[in-house]
C-alpha cells in the first residue's frame, strides 16, 4: 500500500514496497466522437494521461450517431452496433480493441451471454480482457437489449 514518505526528498515522493517512487502529472482528456449524449448529460470515455495512458469508456448501446437505436429487436444487430460504437470512442482515444483489459456487458436477457460472446469473438481476438456480464430488469433506453463499457491501457 503507498503511502507519503516522512522526511523523505519531498512532498511528492512516496514510498511502495520498500522503494521510493515519484508521482507523475496526470492529464485528463474527454472523448465524445458524437453529441447526442450531451442532453444526457455525460461522456463517452475519459482518457487518462501519466506514466500510462488509461481510457475508460462508458457503456455503449446499439444507438446510431444521432443517439437513436437501431435492429430493435434483433439481438445480434444491436451488440455489432454496440461493438462499432465502442471501436469508434477507442479509436478516437487513440486505442484499439487490442488494448482493452477489462469489458463489461449489461444484458436484458443474461440468456444471450453465449450469443455476446460469439459475437464479441469477431471484435476482440488474442488475449481476452478480464469480462462481467450482468442480467439487468432494464437498460436506460427501453428497446436496447444490451450496453457494453470497456477499460483500455495504452
Amino acid at each position: 500500500m503507498p503511502y507519503t514518505q516522512r522526511g523523505g526528498r519531498g512532498p511528492r515522493e512516496t514510498a511502495f514496497a520498500g522503494r521510493r517512487c515519484r508521482r507523475t502529472t496526470m492529464d485528463k482528456k474527454q472523448v465524445n466522437p458524437w453529441t447526442w449524449q450531451d442532453a444526457y448529460g455525460f461522456s463517452q470515455a475519459w482518457r487518462i494521461d501519466g506514466g500510462s495512458s488509461v481510457v475508460f469508456v462508458s457503456g455503449q448501446g446499439p444507438l446510431n450517431a444521432d443517439g437513436e437505436v437501431v435492429g430493435e429487436g434483433d439481438f445480434e444487430v444491436q451488440t455489432r452496433q454496440s461493438f462499432d460504437n465502442l471501436r469508434a470512442v477507442l479509436e478516437q482515444a487513440g486505442a484499439t480493441f487490442s488494448d482493452v483489459v477489462k469489458i463489461g456487458v449489461y444484458l436484458t436477457d443474461i440468456a444471450r451471454v453465449s450469443d455476446f460472446g460469439r459475437i464479441k469473438a469477431d471484435y476482440i481476438a488474442g488475449a481476452q480482457p478480464a469480462s462481467t456480464a450482468l442480467g439487468v430488469a432494464a437498460l436506460a433506453i427501453p428497446s436496447m437489449m444490451l450496453e457494453v463499457e470497456a477499460i483500455a491501457v495504452l
